[in-house]
C-alpha cells in the first residue's frame, strides 16, 4: 500500500474521470433552465476557468514543441519520450481536484458567491498576498518536500520527468497539489474575505498563476536577457525557464514559485542561472542535428498528428479521432495559408548514439504533389531546406516517400546536379527500402508479380530477384523500359525477367510485389492466399479478407534511441519508414556519398546488413 495522497483516488477511471465535473455543470446549467437565469453562476465560473486553464498548458505545449520557433532557445535539447508522455498523460488531474476544492470554498465562504466584477484595491492586496505569504510559504513547503520520505513518496513524481514540459508542471501527486491549492488561495482568500475581492481578480490571479507555471516548464527560454540587464532588480522578482530548468537537473538550487528574491535570502540560489540564461536567451546554446529526414504531410488529417498540436494523440499511431474531426476547419484553413506562403518547419527531435537527428516537414500535402503546376514549388520548398541544413552544417538529409518522386526530381538528382558543391549529403534510403522488401519474400520463392515495375525501386527489386533466381513478372505497358532493365541484368539471368500487361497474368502468383496503386477491380485477380508486399504512397486499400497486405517498407529503431516521443505516420511506436532509417544507417556508418537517382543493386546486401548492425529491426 502506497503512502497517504501519493495517488490520485480516480486514477483508475480513465477518460471517464470527467463526470466528476458532472454536478458542477448541472449546477451551472440549472439556473438557466429553471431558475432566474444569471441568478446564481458561481458554478459557472468554476467551468469556465478551469477550461481556460487547461486551455492555458496546451497552447504553452503547442509552442513548446514548435521547433520551427524554439529550436535556438531549448535549454535541455533531448526529446520528450513515449516513456514521459505516457507518464504524464493524466497531467490534469489537478484541475479536477482543485475545481472540487472551488467548489467546497464556495459553500464555505458565501463572500465568493457574490463578488463584484472589479475591484482593483483586491489586485493591490492580493499582490501582497502573493509576495509576502504565498512566494515564501510555497518555497519552504518546497524544500521540505525535497527531503528523504516526501521526496520518495510525493516529490520524486514530478521530477521523474527527464525533460521539463508544461503539463509536466501538473504531473504530481494529491499532496503537492493540496499544497499548491493552499498556496494559490492565500491571495484570493485573503483579498475576498477582507471585502476587495472580484470576479476579474480570481480569473487574473488564476491565470497569471498558470501561464507562469507553464512558463517555467516550458523549457524554452522567452525572456531576453536584456531586460535583466537593464532591470536588473527583475533578476529577484521574476524567474526564467532556464532558472526554472537548472531545479530540475540541480535539484537542491532554486526552489522559489516565481521570485527568485527567495533563493537568495535561503541561500539556494544557483549561481549558473543567469550566465546560462544569457547564453539559451541569445542561442549561444543551439546544436546543429548531425541528422535531418525530410517528410511531407499526406493529408489534412494526418497533418494534425505532430507533437505540437496534441501532444498525447501524436505518440500514438495515426487514426482518424474525434479530436481531428473537431479541428480539421482549423487545419484546412492553416493548409491554405501555408500553400499560399509556406516554409520548411521542424516537427521533432531524437537522440540516438550520442548524435542529433531531426525530422523537418515540407508544408506540401500528398495531392499538391500530383498536381502539374504545383511541381516546381515543391521542389523549391525541398531546395531550399536542402540549402538550409548545407548552411546549418548538417552532414545527411534524407527525404521522404513523396519528396524524391521521379517524376519531380528524379530521386533527389535534380538538387545534387544544381549544387554540386553541397557539403550536406542528400539521400533518398530507397536502397534500405529495397533491402526491407526483398527480406519480406520467402526464401523458398520461385515466382512474384510486380507492378510499379519500371520504377527505382521496381527496377532494383526485379534486377535483385533474377539474380537469386526468381521469375519476376513485370506488369508495364512500356516494351523499351523492360528491355533497358533487362539489359542490365547478367546474361544467364535475364530469362528470369518477364513481361507481362495485364493483371490476368498474376492469376497464379500468390507474392505481388506493389509499387502501383491498385484498385479493388485489379486485386481480385490475385489467388487466394496472396500476400502483397508495397511500396506505393498512398498503401492500397486491404479489399480482399482472403489475402494477407504488408504495411510500407519499415524498420524498428535501436533499443538505445532517447527522445523520440512521435509515431510516424500509421507506424507504432518506435518504428520508421524504410527510407527514413535509410538515411540514419547513411549517417551512423559515416558514408560520404549521395545516394540520388537510380539504386545500385550491389549495395542493397551492404546497406541491409549494415541496418542490423546498428540496431534496426524489420518490423
Amino acid at each position: 500500500m502506497g503512502a497517504p495522497l501519493s495517488t490520485w483516488p480516480w486514477e483508475n477511471l480513465g477518460s471517464f474521470k470527467y463526470l466528476l465535473y458532472g454536478p458542477l455543470l448541472a449546477k451551472a446549467i440549472y439556473p438557466f433552465v429553471y431558475g432566474d437565469g444569471m441568478g446564481d453562476t458561481w458554478c459557472l465560473h468554476i467551468l469556465i476557468i478551469f477550461g481556460l486553464r487547461g486551455l492555458v498548458h496546451q497552447l504553452w505545449c503547442t509552442y513548446s514543441n514548435m521547433l520551427f520557433l524554439t529550436r535556438n532557445r531549448r535549454i535541455l535539447k533531448q526529446g520528450v519520450g513515449f516513456k514521459q508522455i505516457d507518464s504524464e498523460w493524466n497531467w490534469d488531474n489537478f484541475l479536477i481536484l482543485q475545481a472540487l476544492i472551488a467548489a467546497i470554498a464556495c459553500y464555505t465562504f458565501p463572500v465568493l458567491r457574490d463578488l463584484p466584477l472589479l475591484n482593483w484595491k483586491g489586485f493591490v492586496l492580493a499582490l501582497a498576498l502573493h509576495m509576502g505569504v504565498s512566494e515564501p510559504l510555497y518555497y519552504w513547503f518546497h524544500k521540505r518536500l525535497h527531503t528523504g520520505y516526501l521526496f520518495t513518496h510525493y516529490h520524486s513524481l514530478h521530477h521523474s520527468s527527464p525533460v521539463p514540459q508544461p503539463f509536466t508542471a501538473g504531473h504530481g501527486t494529491p499532496l503537492e497539489h493540496l499544497i499548491l491549492s493552499g498556496v494559490t488561495a492565500v491571495p484570493i482568500l485573503g483579498a475576498s474575505l477582507m471585502g476587495v475581492g472580484s470576479v476579474s481578480l480570481i480569473y487574473s490571479y488564476i491565470m497569471i498563476f498558470d501561464f507562469l507555471r507553464c512558463m517555467g516548464h516550458s523549457n524554452v527560454e522567452v525572456l531576453p536577457h536584456g531586460l535583466f540587464k537593464t532591470l536588473p532588480f527583475l533578476k529577484h522578482l521574476l524567474y526564467t525557464p532556464t532558472y526554472h530548468s537548472l531545479h530540475h537537473t540541480e535539484m537542491n538550487t532554486n526552489f522559489c514559485l516565481f521570485m527568485p528574491l527567495f533563493d537568495k535570502l535561503g541561500n539556494t540560489l544557483n549561481d549558473r542561472s543567469w550566465d546560462l540564461h544569457k547564453k539559451t536567451s541569445s542561442g549561444e546554446n543551439d546544436r546543429v542535428p548531425d541528422f535531418v529526414f525530410l517528410a511531407h504531410i499526406v493529408d489534412v488529417f494526418s497533418s494534425l498528428h505532430v507533437p505540437f498540436v496534441l501532444r498525447s494523440l501524436g505518440s500514438l499511431p495515426f487514426a482518424p479521432r474525434i479530436a481531428f474531426f473537431i479541428m480539421w476547419p482549423f487545419a484546412f484553413c492553416c493548409m491554405c495559408i501555408m500553400w499560399a506562403v509556406s516554409k520548411t518547419f521542424l516537427c521533432y527531435f531524437y537522440m540516438l548514439r550520442g548524435r542529433y537527428h531531426q525530422t523537418w516537414v515540407v508544408p506540401r500535402y500528398g495531392f499538391q504533389y500530383f498536381l502539374p503546376f504545383a511541381k516546381d514549388g515543391i521542389n523549391n520548398q525541398i531546395e531550399q531546406a536542402i540549402l538550409r541544413a548545407d548552411r546549418l552544417g548538417v552532414k545527411i538529409i534524407s527525404l521522404a516517400a513523396l519528396n524524391k518522386n521521379e517524376s519531380l526530381n528524379g530521386g533527389g538528382t535534380l538538387f545534387v546536379k544544381k549544387h554540386p558543391d553541397l557539403r550536406v549529403r542528400v539521400v533518398h534510403g530507397n536502397t534500405l527500402t529495397a533491402a526491407v522488401i526483398l527480406n519480406e519474400i520467402p526464401k523458398d520463392c520461385k515466382e512474384v508479380f510486380l507492378t510499379g515495375a519500371t520504377s527505382k525501386l521496381g527496377r532494383a527489386i526485379s534486377l535483385y530477384l533474377c539474380r537469386k533466381r526468381v521469375r519476376v513478372l513485370m506488369l508495364t505497358l512500356s516494351t523499351e523500359r523492360f528491355q533497358a532493365i533487362q539489359r542490365e541484368a547478367p546474361q544467364e539471368f535475364q530469362q528470369y525477367l518477364v513481361r507481362v500487361t495485364k493483371y490476368q497474368a498474376a492469376r497464379d502468383c500468390q507474392t505481388w510485389i506493389v509499387g502501383k496503386w491498385l484498385s479493388p477491380r485489379e486485386q481480385k485477380w490475385a489467388p487466394q492466399g496472396t500476400c502483397f508486399h508495397q511500396f506505393v504512397v498512398p498503401p492500397i486499400f486491404p479489399f480482399r479478407r482472403d489475402c494477407t497486405y504488408g504495411k510500407l517498407a519499415a524498420m524498428r529503431m535501436p533499443e538505445d534511441v532517447e527522445g523520440l516521443g512521435a509515431c510516424e505516420y500509421t507506424l507504432e511506436r518506435g518504428v520508421v519508414h524504410a527510407c527514413h532509417a535509410g538515411g540514419l544507417v547513411h549517417s551512423l556508418e559515416g558514408w560520404n556519398h549521395h545516394e540520388v537517382g537510380a539504386l545500385d543493386v550491389d549495395k542493397i546486401d551492404i546497406v541491409w546488413n549494415a541496418a542490423l548492425k546498428h540496431g534496426l529491426r524489420p518490423v
